[in-house]
């Protein structure tokens, strides 16, 4: 990346409210949000880590319930759309996209 270019966020405003590509870790130690990775094939992701195992859904639900709490939304407003078996999840979170690109900012603690 050149000087002064803007960095790639794993994120982007979608029709009603924002897409995210995360990185999940099951049994992480702890639930926590972790920042910003750039994998090997160059696509950002959003490191997420849970502390329950990936049984029966539990670590997405565990995911979902952190990205609500860590923003400020509602759980409501917090969906797995793609990747439910995968390590690389992408969540879709409904609402104003400039406020959820903010608080997903804060969150990342990127900019």
């Amino acid at each position: 990346m050149s000087p002064g270019a803007p960095a790639r966020v794993p994120w982007q405003a979608v029709a009603d409210g924002v897409a995210v590509t995360l990185r999940l870790s099951p049994k992480g130690g702890r639930d926590a949000i972790d920042g910003i990775e750039t994998r090997a094939d160059g696509q950002p992701v959003l490191k997420a880590r849970v502390r329950v195992a990936p049984t029966d859904g539990a670590a997405n639900d565990a995911l979902l319930k952190l990205l609500a709490h860590a923003l400020g939304i509602p759980a409501r407003d917090v969906a797995l759309a793609s990747g439910a078996t995968a390590r690389i999840k992408r969540v879709k979170l409904t609402g104003d996209s400039n406020v959820l690109i903010a608080a997903l900012v804060k969150c990342a603690a990127v900019g």
